[in-house]
């Protein structure tokens, strides 16, 4: 079974790279962050051609997500919001597939510390946590996305220059961690510890082609999933050349 998580930057923008990237890579799920669209514009079609249901919740312009699988989704629930945390971005998807929980998130950005969406973005963090103690754990999960947080100093290109800012700042990290606690593993660094690549890099300048990225894609795993877990990697070459969104696939195998 091979599931993969990519932030897309608009699907609309994205939609022959996708198409493309799909017809090699065939992954039995793939979960997408920042579709930025409405639901009644998915492009429902264009994963019917590839042989996936789909589910999503969007919104117009900004966030989205979504699952598409090749096997049947059931019990899809959309969003984290309860009695403490209320919200009506379009952030969080979840469904079963053969008999495993799987969630597509994306994380607010935050923008700076110190910033209202910075805090925000720390009571996301919260509610995700308050979310994930309300599942069965009988149930095996997986938790794919753009986390917005690169876990630690490995997961940065240069940790001196990005020491506190955003996506760096230990706030963010602690809250990650936090969702950790939980019983989940960061499958990307449980299975390459020492591994220094990433998975997003600015569109400004040479970022790319320097390689000065951040590891902020993840896929999270309870310890039913990370016992089938034979490989997981970042799909570097989906990030090159023209048209391409300023993320990278994460794809993880399980036996």
């Amino acid at each position: 079974m091979r599931l993969a998580t990519w932030n897309v930057n608009s699907i609309r923008a994205r939609t022959p790279r996708l198409t493309a990237w799909l017809a090699v890579a065939q992954p039995d799920v793939l979960l997408l962050q920042e579709t930025k669209v409405e639901d009644h514009g998915f492009p429902v079609a264009l994963f019917a051609e590839h042989g996936y249901q789909v589910v999503f919740h969007g919104q117009k312009s900004y966030n989205g997500v979504a699952i598409a699988s090749k096997s049947p989704i059931t019990d899809v629930t959309l969003g984290i919001a309860d009695g403490e945390f209320s919200d009506d971005q379009a952030r969080v998807i979840a469904g079963t597939i053969d008999g495993v929980r799987v969630a597509s998130l994306y994380c607010p950005n935050g923008q700076a510390p110190g910033t209202d969406k910075y805090a925000y973005k720390l009571a996301w963090f919260a509610a995700a946590q308050r979310w994930l103690a309300r599942h069965d754990r009988a149930l095996p999960i997986v938790l794919g996305g753009d986390w917005n947080v690169a876990p630690g100093d490995l997961d940065v290109y240069d940790p001196n220059k990005w020491a506190g800012k955003i996506m760096c700042s230990q706030p963010e990290r602690d809250g990650l961690a936090a969702l950790c606690a939980w019983g989940l593993d960061d499958a990307f660094r449980r299975l390459n510890p020492e591994a220094r690549e990433y998975s997003w890099w600015d569109y400004r300048g040479a970022w790319f082609w320097k390689n000065e990225g951040l590891r902020i894609d993840h896929f999270l795993v309870d310890p039913t999933i990370a016992a089938r877990m034979t490989g997981c990697m970042i799909d570097r070459d989906a990030r090159k050349g023209q048209d391409a969104s300023d993320h990278a696939p994460v794809i993880l195998t399980l036996s």
